[in-house]
C-alpha cells in the first residue's frame, strides 16, 4: 500500500424521552388505584357462605354468645352458642344500620350482663363505610384531574411543550476558563480579522465616528480540524460579551415550524443581551441551497433557512448582534446566505504552514514534559498537511506511548511512532502472516518505494513496513518536505507511476498478481480521470471540464441533469484515461527493470526486518551497507501462487488546494 498524507479530502433530542417519565408515573398510579379498588371490594364483600341477613338472624334468635365490633372499619367477630370455640368474621357494610338491627339483642345482653359496658356506651356514629365505598371513584376523579393538569402545564407556560420551540443555545460560562487568541496558534491573519470585530464591540464609538459598520455576519470556512470553532470561542473570550452557541442541526425537528421558531427565539435572546455574539456551528445543516434535492418549497429545512435570512437582514433591526458561522461545505450553501448584508465577511481557515504548525505544537506541548532530543521545528517540518486537530492528536498519542513505556518524558521515537499511527493506524504485530504473503507484501511495498525514489517530483520515502497497520497489510509512507499548494502534470503522472509500482513489482518478480493492488489501481484511475476531465491535462480533449462533481445528488442542482458531453466524447475520455494508465504502467515497469537490484535489496531487507526508515532506505538505494544488512540475493520468480494481501486503508495524496479524486 502506498501511503501519503493529505487531509484535504479529508441535538436532535428525542422528545418522547421527555414524556416517558410522566407516563411511567401515571401507569404506576393507575396500578395502585386498581389494587386499592380490588382490596376494598374484597374487604367489603361478605364471606362466601355468609350474608348480612343470616348474621342479623343469628342475633335476632339470640344464638350469638359474644361479639366484638370495630366501629371504624366495621369488622365484626362473633361466636355462636352452639360452638364457642369457633369465631366468625364478617365485614359490616353499614355500622349504623347494624347497631339499629341488633338493638334488641344488645338490650337483652346488657340485662344479663349488668357489669358489661359493651352496649350501654354505644352512641350513633357516622357511617364511614359509605365514604369507603366511594373512595375508588374519588381517586379516579382526582387522577383524571391531575392528568389533565399535567397535560395543560406541558402545553402552557413553563412546561416542556412550551420549551419545545425554544432555541437550545449554550452560553459561555462567566466564571469558567475562557479561550482567548493566545490559545489559537497558526492562524495569525484569521485572528487579525476577528480581532477587528472584538475591538468594535469594545470600542464602538471609534468606528461609528467614521461611519463604519461592523459586519453583520462572519463565515468561517475551511477543512475539518483547522480551528474554526476554536477561533469563534476565542472571539467570545476576548470580547467578554454574551455568547450564544448552537449547532445547525439543533434547528431541525420532526415538527413543522419548530426550526423557524427556534431561530426567532435565538435572536430574541441575543437582542436582549446586546452586544452579543451568535455562533452557529455546521451551518450547512440548515443553510443548504433551496430548491434542490427532493424537498419542496415548504420543506421544514427551507422554512428554517428563510427565517434565518430574515433575522440576519430583514425588516427587524439586529444592531449589536453578530452572527459567526462555521462550515467546511461552502459549495452547498444558499447564495442568499452568502451575500453582503448577511455574511459580509468570509474568512478561510486553511492548513497551517510550517511556522503555524510549530506554533500549534508549542500550544499543545506547553503542559507536557518533553525530552531534550525533541525539536518542535523538526516535527513541524515533517508534518506538512497536518491540521491543528491532527497535531493535537499526535502530541496526545506520543504522550500515551511514553506513559505506556514508563518514560518520564516524551521522546523523539514517541513522536515518530505517533506520527505514523495518526496517518496509518496502529500496528498489528500479533497478526499471523504466511511466508507467501510476507514475500508478496515485501516486493509490493518495495516496488512503491523504488518508484518513489526514482520519480524526482515525489516526496521522499519516510518509512516502509510490511507489518499490518490499521486495515492495510503494509505501507510505504512519504511525507512532504515542504508545503505545497498546487500539483503539476508531471507530478501527477509520476504519482500514478508510484501507485502502479506495487502491481508491477508483483508481476516482474513473482510472475503473479494479487488483490493487494486493488486500492492503488482505484486511486490511480480516479487520479487519471481527474487529470482528463477536471484539470484539462489532455492535449487531445483540451482544457475543458467534462461532467460535474455531483457526489451528493440530494444537495446539488444537477440531480435531474445528465452529463454534459456526448457518447463520442465519453469514448475519447475513456481512451485517454486508458492511454495514461498504460503509459504509467510501462514507465513503472521500466524503472523497476532498470533497478532490479535495488528492488531485491529493499524487499530482502523488509523480509528480514519488517520495516525500514527513510535514512536507511536512502543508504540502501545508494549502495551503502547497513550494519545489520547482509547481501541481498536476487529472488527468482516463484511458482507458488501468493495469497491475497488486500490493502483497504489509505491516506492519500499531497497537501494542495485542489480536491483529490
Amino acid at each position: 500500500m502506498l501511503c501519503r498524507y493529505d487531509r484535504q479530502k479529508g441535538k436532535l433530542m428525542n422528545q418522547n424521552n421527555k414524556f416517558k417519565g410522566v407516563f411511567i408515573y401515571l401507569a404506576v398510579i393507575v396500578l395502585l388505584v386498581i389494587g386499592m379498588v380490588t382490596m376494598l371490594q374484597m374487604s367489603a364483600t361478605p364471606g362466601e357462605h355468609t350474608t348480612y341477613s343470616k348474621v342479623i338472624s343469628e342475633f335476632d334468635n339470640y344464638n350469638v354468645s359474644g361479639y366484638t365490633l370495630d366501629l371504624g372499619s366495621g369488622e365484626l367477630q362473633y361466636t355462636l352458642k352452639s360452638d364457642n370455640t369457633k369465631k366468625y368474621k364478617y365485614s359490616v357494610p353499614n355500622v349504623s344500620l347494624f347497631l339499629q338491627d341488633t338493638q334488641g339483642y344488645r338490650k337483652a345482653y346488657n340485662e344479663k350482663n349488668p357489669d358489661s359496658q359493651l352496649v350501654e356506651d354505644f352512641y350513633p356514629v357516622s357511617d364511614n363505610s359509605f365514604l369507603l365505598s366511594f373512595l375508588p371513584y374519588l381517586l379516579m376523579v382526582a387522577l383524571m384531574i391531575g392528568f389533565t393538569f399535567v397535560i395543560m402545564r406541558q402545553a402552557g407556560g413553563g412546561g416542556k411543550m412550551s420549551q419545545f420551540s425554544k432555541a437550545n443555545a449554550r452560553t459561555q460560562p462567566s466564571n469558567g476558563p475562557k479561550i482567548t487568541f493566545a490559545d489559537v496558534a497558526g492562524a495569525e491573519e484569521e485572528k487579525e480579522e476577528m480581532s477587528e470585530i472584538v475591538d468594535f464591540m469594545k470600542n464602538p464609538r471609534k468606528y461609528q465616528e467614521l461611519g463604519a459598520k461592523i459586519p453583520r455576519g462572519v463565515l468561517l470556512l475551511g477543512p475539518p480540524g483547522t480551528g474554526k470553532t476554536l477561533l469563534a470561542k476565542a472571539v467570545a473570550g476576548e470580547a467578554n460579551v454574551p455568547f450564544f452557541s448552537i449547532s445547525g442541526s439543533d434547528f431541525v425537528e420532526m415538527f413543522v415550524g419548530v426550526g423557524a421558531s427556534r431561530v426567532r427565539d435565538l435572536f430574541d435572546q441575543a437582542k436582549k443581551h446586546t452586544p452579543s455574539i451568535i455562533f452557529i456551528d455546521e451551518i450547512d445543516a440548515v443553510g443548504r441551497q433551496r430548491g434542490t434535492g427532493l424537498g419542496g418549497g415548504h420543506d421544514e429545512r427551507e422554512q428554517t433557512l428563510n427565517q434565518l435570512l430574515v433575522e440576519m437582514d430583514g425588516f427587524t433591526d439586529n444592531q449589536g448582534v453578530i452572527v459567526i458561522a462555521a462550515t467546511n461545505r461552502r459549495d452547498i450553501l444558499d447564495p442568499a446566505l452568502l451575500r453582503p448584508g448577511r455574511f459580509d465577511r468570509q474568512i478561510t481557515v486553511g492548513y497551517p504552514d510550517i511556522k503555524g504548525r510549530e506554533a500549534i505544537l508549542r500550544v499543545h506541548t506547553k503542559n507536557k514534559k518533553l525530552a531534550p532530543d525533541i525539536s518542535l521545528a523538526t516535527i513541524a517540518k515533517g508534518t506538512a498537511g497536518f491540521t491543528g486537530a491532527d497535531l493535537a492528536n499526535l502530541v496526545n498519542e506520543a504522550a500515551l506511548l511514553a506513559a505506556r513505556n514508563n518514560r518520564k518524558a516524551i521522546t523523539q521515537p514517541d513522536i515518530e511512532e505517533a506520527t505514523i499511527k495518526v496517518v496509518a493506524g496502529p500496528e498489528k504485530k500479533s497478526k499471523v502472516v504466511s511466508e507467501d504473503e510476507k514475500r508478496l507484501t515485501a516486493f509490493h511495498e518495495a516496488g512503491h518505494a523504488v518508484c518513489t525514489f526514482h520519480c524526482k517530483t515525489q516526496d521522499p520515502v519516510h518509512q516502509v513496513s510490511i507489518i499490518p497497520r490499521g486495515m492495510a497489510g503494509g505501507y510505504t509512507m512519504s511525507l512532504p518536505e515542504h508545503d505545497r499548494s498546487f500539483r503539476s502534470k508531471t507530478q501527477m503522472e509520476e504519482e500514478i507511476i508510484v501507485l502502479l509500482g506495487g502491481r508491477v513489482a508483483e508481476k516482474i518478480v513473482l510472475d503473479e498478481i494479487s488483490t493487494g493492488a486493488s486500492n492503488d489501481i482505484e486511486r490511480a484511475t480516479d487520479l487519471a480521470r481527474s487529470m482528463i476531465t477536471r484539470y484539462g491535462f489532455s492535449e487531445k480533449l483540451g482544457p475543458i471540464v467534462y461532467g460535474h462533481d455531483n457526489s451528493e445528488v440530494f444537495l446539488g442542482r444537477d440531480y435531474s441533469q445528465g452529463r454534459n458531453y456526448s457518447e463520442n466524447v465519453a469514448a475519447e475520455i475513456d481512451g485517454e484515461i486508458r492511454e495514461l494508465i498504460d503509459t504509467s504502467y510501462e514507465n513503472a515497469k521500466q524503472i523497476l527493470l532498470n533497478h532490479r537490484d535495488q528492488l531485491d535489496k529493499v524487499a530482502h531487507y523488509l523480509m528480514e526486518h519488517e520495516k525500514i526508515d527513510g535514512d536507511d532506505f536512502i543508504k540502501l538505494m545508494n549502495g551503502e551497507s547497513l550494519d545489520d544488512n547482509t547481501a541481498a540475493p536476487v529472488i527468482e520468480n516463484s511458482d507458488t501462487a501468493p495469497a491475497d494481501c488486500e490493502d483497504t486503508a489509505e491516506v492519500a495524496g499531497d497537501n494542495n488546494n485542489e480536491t483529490n479524486e
